[in-house]
This record gives C-alpha cells, structure tokens and sequence, in this order.
C-alpha cells in the first residue's frame, strides 16, 4: 500500500526522547537522501502559564508525551527509515509485522497544527526573495509585501510591507501568504 502523496504519521518514541526522534529522523532523511518523502517532523508542543513562588512561570510541555508527528510519502523506504530511526519503537496505526500505518486524517491534522501554531495550508509553494506576495491571514491581511527571506525549515517568511509611508518588516508563516 504505497501512497504517493504526502500525509502525516504518527511515530511512537521511547518518553522524553521526542525531541530527540525529531532531530534523528530530520538528518536521517537528509543523509540518506529521502527529502523527496520525509518532511516535515513536528514534536507538538504548548505553553503551560503555572503561578510558582507568586510568579507567571511559562512552561513548554509535550502535547502528546511518547509521540512524533511526521509528514511522509510512506513508501519501503520512507518507512523503513522512520521505523527504524533511534528511540522510534514504532508507527501508531501499524499492525506490526511489516505493515504499513494508516495516516492520520486530514481534519485530525488541521487541528493539531492550529492548536500548535501552524497550518497545513500552502506549504508546496516555494516562495524567492524579492518576490511580491498578497499577506491574507493575520495583522497584516490585505497588504501586499515583497519578500526579503525566506526560512525553509520553518515555513517562515520576512516580508517588507509599506506602512504609513515607510517600510516595515514582518514575519509570516508560509500559510499567511499568497503569491501575486
């Protein structure tokens, strides 16, 4: 059952080794030149405000401890690489025995990604410096910017918008921004 498109997975990971099983598999992929079908790996992750000792203290804690999103074409070898990344003990939605796991679905998906920030929308699109881009979610919706960099690792752009008759620079995420 091989997929040629993109999902997302769901990787099991021995506790406190997510971060870990992230940076593994990122250069894993890299390495054995599976980029074409490993990639986006996310550890999901939310803001925790606890009062300690009278003070707001913010903590970052594991939405899902134990557990590793990845975006993949699930192939062999896809597979085979992500199975056997160090401190994965293995797919969520897999039978054992060599079977291949079911993808979360798109909804699910959506879902995560919004309550940790970040969207699956537009991320195919390779955006250049000096391009002219239409901003359509966030403050700055409506404007148009031009784009002075571009961070692919986290779907980031730097765009300058003209304000008030000057320049100004904003950060967006990939999903904020249209192409002209």
């Amino acid at each position: 059952m091989e997929s040629s498109s993109k999902q997302w997975y769901v990787l099991h990971t021995y506790a406190g080794y997510e971060n870990k099983v992230k940076t593994n598999l990122e250069s894993r992929a890299a390495s054995m030149n599976m980029e074409d079908y490993i990639f986006r790996v996310i550890v999901p992750e939310e803001e925790q405000h606890k009062i300690k000792d009278g003070k707001d203290k913010v903590e970052v804690e594991k939405t899902f401890p134990g557990y590793v999103l990845v975006e993949m074409v699930m192939t062999d070898e896809s597979w085979f690489v992500a199975r056997n990344t160090p401190g994965v003990t293995g797919f969520v939605g897999s039978h054992g025995g060599g079977s291949k796991p079911a993808p979360l679905m798109p909804d699910e998906v959506e879902k995560i990604l919004r309550e940790i920030g970040m969207s699956t929308r537009n991320l195919d699109v390779e955006f250049a410096v000096g391009e002219k881009v239409q901003i359509i979610d966030g403050a700055f919706s409506g404007m148009a910017g031009t784009v002075t960099e571009v961070d692919k690792e986290h779907y980031k752009l730097r765009v300058n918008i003209e304000m008030f008759g000057r320049e100004t620079s904003a950060e967006l995420d990939f999903a904020q921004a249209d192409k002209f």
